[in-house]
């Protein structure tokens, strides 16, 4: 777990990563990129808070914990914070982990609201990547941090009264993983964290009279990457850009999009242990049986119509209202659905009303768990994914990879990941354009047409397990970035 012979030295700062932490998409990347990137021989380390559960899940995986001898301290409102570093060995992979009860004691990641209090934690955490190198002895080229949460850190370096002597030290580069959060809170909240009167003004971090965080890392970072290319050009539309199309435009000379991947360690049907049977491209018997446990599960024999499957967090941004209003109308003879993910209490009642209303066509599980979840993947035909915005998307990846076929809305990742069937022969699932229940219909019926067909199906399931969607080129890239950064080749 020593430092690898690498000129690229890189720490992530994250506020997830799976196993440990997890809540949504950024947890899966954290948990995979690094791990890829240590794979080519990238010094890449992570630094996350030891939130609750976190050292239970690394006993649980077996992922020995050591406990470092120095502890990292930092100033924020007239008052030093102090934690203890904990280094995991992740598979090689070297995570620290910050010990610091007070902030990390609510087992929930994000707040409801935003104070000064509350986003403390992310403030906390963003400098405590600056003062890392003292209680490591190892001391990174790059600092990448990821969305809102860690981009205090490129503002420190550029506008705080100490950290910005840090400036020349490190490179850093910001993943956007979704736009639609951005920390926006009370201007007061910087002076607390010891940032100059500079950081405020409309050429800063101003927005409608409050301070946006993110806006601020935008602005400060060395360079921008989101998670897909397709989301790149999104955001810089007004439907896209959530108020901050303008200046992504402005800045796109550093504006790079590299789509993610998924982890094949765990998401690969041919090895899965969560599955009843294993199968691949070339032996998709197993599949059959992956398809009949999950009709027991949900309580239903099987007549020969595909089950659609949805899988991911019931909020508008997943096209959950489109969905339902879809299903509605196809349930009952020409197909059975299956949804998974939680949300949005007014989405989590519609689901188990609908659940209710037609038991023998629509079963639904409010939560997340990841045994149903690879049983659901294996066992569905196809795959809903009508996203009203999606920066990239894993569910359709993986649905691909377990030869579930995915039906996505053409926006951001999705775009870039999934070719329309019927435009081309290589195709691995069916797209639709507008943002309605009945451009989502029509696309699943064109999808259950092709499932009726044996042959066709057979041709698309083959072209979607065969994609690839590893971490492999999506490093390349970053490493690409990284050299150009290194190098002094900067975009601008």
């Amino acid at each position: 777990m020593g430092e690898l012979p690498s000129a690229r030295k890189v720490l992530h700062i994250t506020t997830e990563m799976a196993p440990f932490a997890k809540e949504g998409g950024l947890g899966d990347v954290m948990g995979s990129l690094p791990k890829a990137m240590r794979a080519v021989g990238v010094d890449a380390r992570v630094l996350m808070p030891a939130f609750p559960g976190v050292l239970e899940s690394a006993a649980k995986h077996g992922y020995p914990v050591t406990r470092l001898p120095d502890k990292v301290y930092v100033a924020i409102d007239w008052r030093v914070y102090s934690a203890s570093v904990l280094q995991a060995d992740v598979g090689g992979l070297v995570v620290y982990l910050l010990e610091q009860p007070e902030l990390y004691s609510n087992p929930r990641i994000y707040p409801m609201a935003l104070n000064l209090e509350t986003v403390m934690p992310f403030a906390f955490l963003s400098m405590a990547g600056l003062e890392l190198p003292g209680a490591t002895g190892w001391k990174p080229d790059i600092m990448h941090v990821h969305d809102w949460f860690t981009s205090i850190l490129p503002i420190a370096l550029r506008w705080h009264r100490h950290y910005s002597a840090m400036r020349p030290d490190y490179d850093v580069v910001l993943t956007v993983h979704n736009l639609s959060y951005q920390g926006v809170i009370e201007q007061s909240v910087l002076s607390a964290w010891g940032l100059t009167s500079e950081a405020f003004s409309m050429d800063t971090m101003e927005f409608y009279g409050q301070a946006n965080i993110l806006k601020g890392g935008i602005i400060t970072a060395d360079a921008i990457t989101t998670v897909s290319p397709r989301y790149s050009w999104d955001i810089q539309t007004p439907d896209g850009g959530f108020g901050l199309h303008g200046l992504f435009s402005s800045l796109r000379g550093k504006l790079t999009g590299i789509l993610n991947g998924i982890d094949y360690d765990i998401w690969r049907p041919d090895i899965d242990d969560e599955l009843p049977a294993k199968y691949g491209a070339d032996d998709m018997s197993g599949k059959a049986l992956c398809r009949e446990r999950l009709l027991e599960r949900c309580g239903w024999a099987d007549d020969g119509r595909p089950i659609a499957l949805f899988v991911g967090r019931l909020v508008q941004q997943k096209g959950v209202d489109i969905l339902f209003t879809a299903l509605e109308r196809m349930l009952g003879e020409s197909c059975r659905a299956v949804v998974i993910g939680s949300g949005l209490s007014q989405y989590e009642d519609w689901a188990r009303e609908l659940a209710a209303l037609y038991p023998e066509n629509f079963w639904c599980f409010i939560g997340f768990g990841e045994d149903i979840a690879h049983l659901a993947y294996a066992g569905a035909d196809i795959l809903l994914m009508p996203s009203l915005f999606e920066p990239c998307g894993l569910s359709q990846m993986i649905a691909m990879a377990y030869g579930t076929i995915p039906v996505v809305r053409n926006t951001g990742g999705l775009s870039d990941s999934v070719i329309d069937f019927d435009g081309s022969p290589d195709g691995t699932g069916f797209i639709f354009s507008d943002y309605t229940a009945e451009e989502l219909a029509q696309a699943a019926y064109r999808a259950i047409d092709a499932f009726d067909d044996k042959d066709r199906w057979a041709v698309v399931t083959r072209n979607a397990m065969t994609s690839d969607f590893s971490w492999a080129a999506s490093t390349a890239a970053y490493i690409k970035l990284y050299d150009n950064l290194i190098s002094g080749n900067l975009l601008t």
